[in-house]
């Protein structure tokens, strides 16, 4: 798109209250058949009325169809039971009940292309739609049939490749793909873990981004934060990686992190979804603080490759203050905006 600085949201928004309970991931749906379907329909077209009068340029769906970033795709496909759970290490972070593959894995109906068809007849603006990347769905999963971590997430890529080159003839312009355990499984994302999510946007004309960060803003991940010391540099070791790849855009959490900003450099040439907003407090940025990582992270990446962007989805906030930080981060943006036109354009004299 033509905007600079184009405005986006990593993920998730806040479900209205009478779709889900709020401010918890995993929410149980409130509504049930038929109402169900239409309040989803409802909540996203919500999202979409409130990212547009906010200023965000690039409009997803706020995930308001789906309960859950990973698991919704997941219980769409063949191969994978969901009645039998079992206790695994997420991202070697904290324990959950997980289904378990049994049997090979495939994807029977396309899951998210008609709630893409419906976003984008409810917007002229670009859209873009998250989908799981394949090293953190099975690391979301017990594998008692593949018992490689390889295998299985090839066989994921293949099958997310077929889903996203759907959401692509759905009219999807930005794919995404969530990777947040590039920041954990460093060798795995070196022997395998690029070369398959590769796989999984092989062939498509659509922009492709990956969205890596470290988690949303729960007590578990806010509690293996505290453990990683003064810099975070997870990144310095899927950057190099990723600027070499086929991916588009890599989108990265910044704002009130540890992150050295000069690690973006690593990814040099490539589109930067920079995250600006943070999502691990309801306490709302000012455009100017906004504005202030912007401006840094110019140092490091062209105007014209920089996307701001929030850290992480915004599930577990509060809706009303969520939404604050929608126009903040676009205010934020407008600020930058007019700052690089007055250097572009100097004034006659």
């Amino acid at each position: 798109m033509s905007t600079l600085l184009p405005t986006s949201i990593v993920g998730s928004l806040p479900k209205p209250s009478w779709l889900a309970e709020p401010e918890r991931l995993w929410s149980p749906w409130l509504l049930e058949g038929d109402t169900l379907v239409e309040g989803k329909q409802d909540a996203l077209r919500a999202a979409v009325h409130e990212q547009e009068r906010n200023g965000i340029d690039i409009v997803s769906d706020g995930e308001q169809t789906r309960q859950h970033f990973v698991t919704t795709f997941i219980e769409h496909l063949d191969g994978i039971d969901q009645e039998r759970k079992e206790t695994v290490r997420i991202r070697d972070r904290y324990d959950a009940a997980v289904p378990t593959v049994v049997g090979a894995v495939s994807r029977p109906k396309p899951v998210f292309v008609e709630d893409a068809k419906f976003l984008r007849a409810q917007t002229d603006r670009p859209i873009k739609w998250a989908l799981p990347g394949p090293m953190t769905m099975i690391d979301t999963l017990s594998d008692q049939h593949y018992k490689s971590r390889e295998k299985l997430a090839w066989e994921f890529a293949t099958i997310l490749n077929q889903e996203a080159r759907e959401l692509q003839e759905a009219g999807v312009d930005v794919i995404q793909f969530d990777e947040p355990a590039f920041t954990v499984f460093h060798d795995e994302v070196q022997d395998w873990g690029v070369a398959a999510l590769e796989r999984a946007a092989e062939g498509l004309r659509a922009e492709t981004a990956v969205h890596i960060c470290y988690g949303y803003g729960i007590e578990a991940n806010n509690r293996w934060k505290e453990t990683l010391g003064a810099e975070w540099r997870q990144y310095e070791q899927s950057f190099p990686l990723l600027q070499q790849s086929s991916i588009d855009i890599v989108s990265l959490e910044c704002i009130h992190s540890h992150v050295p900003l000069e690690l973006v450099e690593l990814i040099r040439g490539k589109k930067v979804m920079l995250g600006a907003i943070d999502v691990a407090t309801e306490r709302v940025e000012t455009p100017d603080e906004v504005a202030a990582v912007l401006r840094r992270a110019l140092d490091h990446v062209d105007a014209d490759k920089l996307i701001p962007s929030t850290n992480c989805g915004m599930a577990p906030l509060a809706r009303g203050a969520a939404l604050q930080k929608l126009a903040a981060l676009s205010a934020g943006a407008d600020i930058v905006r007019a700052e690089l036109a007055n250097v572009a354009v100097p004034a006659a004299r």
